[in-house]
């Protein structure tokens, strides 16, 4: 997502401003579980996380939310790269 995503993120680690590191992490796992990433749509799920309703969040009502694929990250590059920095 490029300077787009970077600012999403920040606005996103903004919320922890106002709102508790439980309910933004569970704001966020559900917006990945849900296919969505994006800073409204956290804020929309903390909200109703916080106020105990339903989130309302159809999608085709925020066509401009990217839609997430989230993959496992494998840790195999990582090793590489310590590996050779050792030698």
């Amino acid at each position: 997502m490029g300077k787009r995503g970077k600012r999403e993120f920040v606005q996103v680690l903004r919320l922890l401003e106002a709102f508790r590191l439980d309910d933004v992490a569970a704001g966020v796992k559900d917006a990945i579980a849900r296919g969505v990433i994006g800073f409204d749509a956290v804020k929309h799920l903390v909200l109703c996380r916080i106020e105990r309703r339903p989130p309302r969040l159809d999608l085709s009502v925020y066509p401009y939310l990217p839609r997430a694929s989230v993959m496992t990250t494998s840790a195999r590059p990582y090793m590489d790269l310590l590996t050779g920095a050792a030698s």
